[in-house]
Parts: C-alpha cells; sequence; structure tokens
C-alpha cells in the first residue's frame, strides 16, 4: 500500500517555503507581545490591530502561514491575540500528551490573564479544533466562532488523510530533521521537532466525535472549508446540521435562518486555503454581523 508521507511532505514544504512570505506580510511589530504563565506553561502571545478582541490559533505544526496574511488582514479590524499553543512556536511545553481541550483551556486562562471577558475566536486546521473545544469547554467566553477547515468527528476525514496521521509518530525523526534545515528552524530555534511531530502524530490519531458538544455549541459560528478539503464534502454538510443549519428552505417557511453560516472558497484545498483573500473577507463580514 503507498505511503501517505508524501501528503505531509507537501504540508511542511508549503508551511516552510512559505514562512517567510507571511511573516513579511503581517502587521509588523506587535502592539504588545508576552508570555502568560498558565497551567504549567509559558504561552506566548501577540496583540495586533485595534478592536473588538479575536482569539487567533494558528494550525499544526507552525503558527507562521495563520500568523502572516490572515492576522494581518484581521487586525485592521480586531485586536488580535495571535496565540503560539503549548510546544508550538515561542511557547513551552509540557511532559503530558496534547489534547485539543487542554489548548483550550490554555486559552481560556490566557484570555482571564489578559483581562478578556469574552471574544470572537477563529482558528485553521488544528487551531479550528482548539477553538471548537474552546466554544465547548468554556462557552462563556466565546462570543462568536469561526472554524476554519476541521471535522467535529474523526471519520468526517478522508481516509488517506487518516492513514496520513496513522504513519507521523514512526516518521518523526524524519519528518523533524527535515524541518529543522527549513526556514522554520531559525524562525524557532528552540522547537525540538522531532518531538513536535510525535505529539502532532499522537493527538491527529486519537478518535473523536464531538457531535453531541457540537450541536450544543450556542455562540453563533462560521464554518470555511476548502471545495477540495481533507474534510469529506458529506461531513461537511453533517457538521453544518448539527449547529443547526439546511434544515430547510428559509425563504419558504421551511425552518428560520440560522444564526450559524457556512462557505465553501472555490479552488482551493486544505493547504491553500489560507491563500484565499475569501476566508478572512467571510469572516470579518460573519464577525460584524449584529
Amino acid at each position: 500500500m503507498r505511503s501517505c508521507l508524501p501528503l505531509i511532505a507537501v504540508i511542511l514544504m508549503h508551511a516552510s517555503t512559505g514562512t517567510a512570505t507571511a511573516h513579511a506580510q503581517t502587521t509588523g511589530a506587535p502592539v504588545a507581545n508576552g508570555r502568560a504563565a498558565v497551567n504549567g506553561v509559558e504561552l506566548y502571545y501577540e496583540l495586533h490591530g485595534d478592536g473588538p478582541p479575536l482569539i487567533l490559533l494558528h494550525g499544526g505544526v507552525t503558527p507562521s502561514e495563520m500568523f502572516g496574511a490572515p492576522l494581518a488582514e484581521m487586525a485592521k479590524s480586531h485586536r488580535v491575540v495571535a496565540v503560539h499553543t503549548r510546544g508550538h512556536g515561542l511557547s513551552t511545553d509540557g511532559d503530558a500528551p496534547w489534547s485539543y481541550e487542554t489548548f483550550a483551556d490554555d486559552v481560556a486562562a490566557l484570555m482571564r490573564h489578559l483581562g478578556i471577558p469574552k471574544a470572537a475566536v477563529m482558528g485553521y486546521s488544528s487551531g479550528a479544533s482548539v477553538a471548537l473545544q474552546t466554544a465547548i469547554r468554556h462557552p462563556a467566553l466565546v462570543e462568536r466562532l469561526v472554524v476554519v477547515s476541521a471535522a467535529a468527528r474523526s471519520e468526517g476525514l478522508y481516509p488517506e488523510v487518516l492513514k496520513a496521521f496513522a504513519e507521523m509518530p514512526a516518521s518523526a525523526a524524519a519528518l523533524g530533521a527535515s524541518v529543522s534545515q527549513s526556514p522554520l528552524a531559525a524562525l524557532y530555534p528552540a522547537v525540538d521537532w522531532r518531538l513536535v511531530f510525535e505529539k502532532t502524530g499522537v493527538l491527529a490519531n486519537r478518535r473523536i466525535d464531538w457531535s453531541a458538544a457540537v450541536a450544543g455549541i450556542t455562540a453563533p459560528t462560521l464554518l470555511i472549508f476548502a471545495d477540495a478539503d481533507m474534510v469529506r464534502p458529506e461531513h461537511i454538510a453533517e457538521f453544518y446540521r448539527l449547529l443547526g443549519g439546511g434544515s430547510g428552505a428559509a425563504d419558504l417557511g421551511g425552518a428560520p435562518r440560522s444564526v450559524h453560516q457556512l462557505a465553501i472558497i472555490p479552488n482551493t484545498t486544505h493547504v491553500t486555503l489560507l491563500g484565499s483573500a475569501l476566508v478572512t473577507q467571510f469572516a470579518t463580514a460573519f464577525l460584524r454581523t449584529p
């Protein structure tokens, strides 16, 4: 059976080669930055822009891509809190395995540390899973939620994606050695890349089914996907219906218009999705909705 490691390699190559460009497109120096001692680790964060607070959560392995052009665009209308999750970027790590629930609890603790009683939360890929868990575990803290390319249950991903994740822990040393020669290593010199891939693989291989919890989310939520995503289109529809969307023709009295929204970006994949300006355009419009 053909190995799915080329899929991982493509994602890594995209993240690594795009790092310098992404950082060049940011808003420049943050308004403020710092480290917060939360739950046994030190989380690094930056504040960009001005306006209502928006917690911005990056995808797996590296914060670089999410904190390039998407951060710059969202900072035009929000005070963006760009968080490096534990063990990523400039944040420290603990000995325990990673979990989306732990990451979400870290976000909640950081918000309390910064004196933010409530905020919009937006995440991409694994960061979107953290955003979901923040809304599930700490609903009083989440004003609005933007989920970019994540599944509510593991079986919502294509089989080849699950296979690639299954191969990651055993390939952590090789993948880590590759990234250690990339621009990411210069950006984050303290990161143990082998350990990042090992823990990322273990996290990604954990089977999840958050369907019941997603159905209970009360914060208005925008789901954004690529039209050639790692998430199956059947699950995209399922995910939206879990939130209460897509239950009937609103114009014809079939069901009231849901407060939740769904966007599918054409001509994109999971890897290229953040390169579309439509992602931040839709997110900004949604967050401005009364």
